[in-house]
């Protein structure tokens, strides 16, 4: 995770602390401190609150195939962009989202017990590390909705991130991506990459891929892999 500093430079310093091992035990099994995720499709119900449980890939309203970069799937005429809005951070600070201005930007809707936890949070950070001085932010915003997966309080959440992962990365604070109390930068991002059945965020880890302007060019399932993301990022990055 990355703290943020005021300033025309937008200087960014990673913040994760040192935390004990004895801290982990909501996400630990205590007797052998292996974490051992709950997946995403283990739930006997089709439906949570405003989610879907995880089907097949053929089961979600957009192709998994990547599209071309570049291509925007506006659901309405806007001149809005990413920079408009401002969030919170996982320490309840506001972050104007312009202080990304110029960067590519992929944001993921992330939790903690989910199936996909780890094999997205490792890609993610692999990704972040390679591209972070060429001009790529992830910003993740932990959501409860799918499963009650991201059950943590924030500081929890920092945690977690911090010492399974060594996440360095932007993480905000928890919010809705689905329903009447919908984040207002997760109503500008699907109202810009609508799916079949119609703006719903499928699940934990769908994500959004923003251009350098600010503008949505891409989103993807939870399914598609970080990794798989690469040559599009690659793209973006190189214009």
């Amino acid at each position: 995770m990355a703290s943020y500093v005021a300033s025309s430079s937008s200087v960014f310093s990673p913040i994760c602390p040192i935390f004990s091992q004895a801290k982990l035990n909501l996400y630990y099994n205590t007797s052998s401190s292996v974490y051992k995720p709950t997946s995403c499709s283990s739930s006997k119900s089709s439906f949570f609150q405003y989610g879907f449980s995880l089907p097949s890939s053929k089961s979600f309203g957009y192709s998994l195939k990547s599209k071309n970069v570049g291509t925007v799937y506006a659901r309405a005429a806007t001149e809005k962009t990413i920079y408009d809005f401002t969030v919170k951070d996982i320490d309840g600070k506001d972050v104007p989202l312009n202080t990304f201005k110029g960067k590519v930007l992929l944001i993921v809707n992330v939790a903690s017990r989910c199936g996909l936890t780890t094999s997205n949070y490792t890609e993610l950070s692999r990704l972040y590390e390679k591209y972070k001085n060429q001009g790529l932010e992830i910003l993740a915003f932990p959501c409860n909705q799918f499963g009650a997966q991201e059950p943590g309080s924030n500081p929890e959440i920092k945690q977690f991130a911090c010492t399974r992962f060594k996440a360095e990365f932007p993480i905000f604070d928890k919010v809705d991506v689905n329903g009447p109390n919908t984040a207002p930068v997760y109503q500008f991002l699907k109202s810009n990459a609508g799916g079949f059945l119609g703006d719903l965020v499928k699940w934990n880890f769908e994500k959004f891929l923003v251009d350098k302007n600010g503008k949505v060019v891409e989103r993807y399932p939870p399914t598609t892999s970080p990794f798989q993301i690469e040559k599009d990022i690659q793209k973006l990055l190189a214009t």
